[in-house]
């Protein structure tokens, strides 16, 4: 998946976390979501702002990011 146009990084926002279209939920959130139990369809019941992508995006980053740690240890 092509996140680059929805997860966001500016320096002024969430001390630069990356976040999700700009808004001011992070990537490192919504996987603390998921990790703690949480469904797709509870999110978005809570975060009615937030969409199916934008979850799944938060994901692909993450493991995008997984993957580049990983090969910089290697």
């Amino acid at each position: 998946m092509d996140y680059q146009g929805i997860i966001t990084i500016e320096p002024g926002k969430r001390g630069g976390k990356p976040c999700v279209r700009g808004l001011r939920i992070t990537v490192y959130e919504v996987l603390e979501y998921l990790a703690s139990g949480m469904s797709p369809e509870d999110i978005l019941g809570d975060f009615p702002y937030l969409t199916r992508e934008d979850i799944l995006a938060c994901l692909a980053f993450a493991a995008d990011r997984e993957k580049h740690l990983s090969a910089l240890a290697a």
